[in-house]
This record gives C-alpha cells, structure tokens and sequence, in this order.
C-alpha cells in the first residue's frame, strides 16, 4: 500500500477478505515516510468516509522511529534511518523479521470489548491482541505497570524481555500506528536506542525463544484473534 494508493491494494499487496475490515499485507519492506503518508491519507478517507477501516500487516527496512515524547538522549547509535513517526511514545525500532500491524479503525463507535471514545480501552485491546496472539505459539505475554508493550519472563533466570511494542496516534478519533511484534529480527538492532525510553530490560522475540514461527504463521494468528478482542 502506497501513498499514492493508501485507500486502496496495489498489486504487491494482498488482502484477506472480511466483511468489517480490510486485511493488507504488503509484500517486500516498505519504507517508514511511505507508511506515515499511507496512514495518514487512509485515516483521512475514514474520517471522510470514503475508505474503510484497515489493518495493514508490513516489515520494515532497518529503521528507528521517534515518537513524540522521544529524547535525544534515547537513541544511543545512529547507525539506521531515522525518522520521526508523529505516535506516542518514545524511540522504537522496525526491521525485517519483525511485524508491524497499523490499526487504523473509527473510534467514535464500538469495537468488541473496545467501546467509543476510549482511547486507554482501545490501547488495553491492542495488548490483549497481541497477548492472545502469543498464546497461539504458547508463550504466555504479560503486561507490566508502568511499562509499555508486551513482556514475557524467564523464570528460571529470574529476569523479563520485551517482546511486543506498542504505539498509537489518534486523530479526530480515528487511530493509525498500531504494534510491532517480534518474530524474527536481528536483536543486535535494538542497541542503537533505549527502547519505549525503558533501560535495564532486554528485548526478545519468538525464534529467541526457541518458537521457529514463520511469518504467516504469526499473520494467522494475529488475524485469528481480532475477533476475540475487536468483534
């Protein structure tokens, strides 16, 4: 999904037909300044009501983004492009091997267990998305008080990693970014920043936890327990 055809599916993309949302997967990485634009002119058609809500499965080229509250001091190597994405939050990093879901969906009406207008329920359905999802692949992800994402804990060595992030904006009460999933990135990567702005944790993901999911396997989980949680 291009810019130039954020309300629509260009032949690279492919979609899974569902009667209350569009499901895009792109093909190939797309780059960051592509998918803002994207975003922005497909939350812009749903506000107008000339496009219809979408959640837009891509893979990124190595990349850090800056959310708004994001300080100078949180990316530590400048080692990637970087660019300032306009959603929540502080420094993330996108690259291959990971999925990255933008969820851009009307907010003025309900979504399953999502009412209208709340923007904190809306954010407590995006991790329990990505929670349910992981329980698909039987790893058990965990919220954390104060902290953002999705986490999981090695109990034997007594110590937790981050294995999901979460960022959102919402404009005019539709949403657009989403969640970023790890499935098989180079964790090297995240060196170059302090991730969501949170130091003294590490970051994960499933090949790292001996769960050799392929990325259409993680799609179909994702896609299997929308409806758990979204309607």
């Amino acid at each position: 999904m291009s810019a130039a055809a954020a309300t629509g599916v260009e032949p690279s993309d492919r979609r899974i037909s569902d009667p209350a949302i569009s499901w895009l997967i792109s093909d190939g990485r797309v780059s960051v300044p592509e998918a803002l634009a994207a975003m922005e002119q497909r939350a812009a058609g749903i506000r107008a009501g000339t496009a219809g809500e979408a959640v837009w499965l891509v893979e990124h080229p190595p990349s850090y983004t800056a959310g708004t509250s994001a300080r100078a001091e949180g990316l530590l190597d400048h080692r990637f492009p970087t660019f300032e994405a306009g959603r929540g939050g502080q420094w993330t990093y996108h690259g291959p091997g990971q999925r990255t879901a933008y969820v851009m969906l009307d907010l003025t009406r309900p979504h399953g267990s999502v009412p209208a207008r709340d923007v904190r329920a809306y954010v407590h359905g995006l991790e329990e998305w990505m929670i349910r999802a992981l329980d698909r692949f039987n790893i058990r992800g965990e919220r954390r008080e104060g902290r953002v994402g999705i986490w999981v804990e090695d109990r034997t060595a007594g110590t937790e990693s981050k294995i999901g992030a979460i960022g959102v904006r919402v404009s005019r009460w539709v949403s657009w970014h989403g969640i970023a999933l790890n499935v098989e990135p180079d964790l090297s990567h995240f060196g170059g920043i302090i991730p969501c702005g949170i130091s003294g944790h590490g970051v994960t993901s499933l090949h790292a936890l001996g769960i050799t999911a392929t990325m259409e396997e993680v799609d179909s989980a994702l896609r299997a327990t929308w409806p758990e949680v979204f309607g």
